[in-house]
């Protein structure tokens, strides 16, 4: 199998969705390049990288444009969308430290209810909206583009 069509087939398991899904091989491939970088806090390169500074580098790559570098600051800039509405490439925002503290953590959502981050615990990883900590965290979500 070629290597391209064994990425997209690991990303379709990863996402639960049919591979024929799959037709974006450069978010892909992004996807891929950091897939488990691990998280360092100020972090911004492949020896350590934070939440918004993940979502920083995903948006410039993949849209061609600047956005802020702390999920507070991108979730102020961005236009509030209903989870019912997520398109890929939203970002997605949690309260990580409690509501009163404010947005601390940022995704950015990929498709049927995932989203690609730099998690504290396990680096840059997929995970669902619902799985209970997320979920539970869960503050909104908005669009840069």
């Amino acid at each position: 199998m070629e290597a391209n069509a064994v990425l997209m087939f690991k990303y379709a398991i990863r996402l639960d969705v049919p591979v024929e899904e799959l037709t974006d091989f450069k978010l892909i491939e992004f996807i891929e390049s950091w897939y488990g970088i691990r998280y360092r806090y100020g972090g911004n390169d492949r020896t350590g990288i934070d939440c918004s500074a993940f979502s920083k580098e995903f948006i410039s790559f993949l849209f061609g444009f600047a956005i802020p570098r702390t999920s507070s600051e991108q979730y102020k800039q961005s236009k509030r969308v209903k989870k019912s509405d997520l398109q890929e490439g939203d970002l997605v925002f949690f309260y990580t430290r409690g509501r009163r503290n404010g947005v601390s953590h940022v995704g950015v959502y990929l498709r049927n209810n995932k989203f690609v981050h730099a998690s504290t615990s396990s680096g840059v990883v997929i995970n669902d909206l619902d799985d209970e900590y997320y979920a539970r965290n869960y503050a909104g979500a908005g669009r840069m583009k």
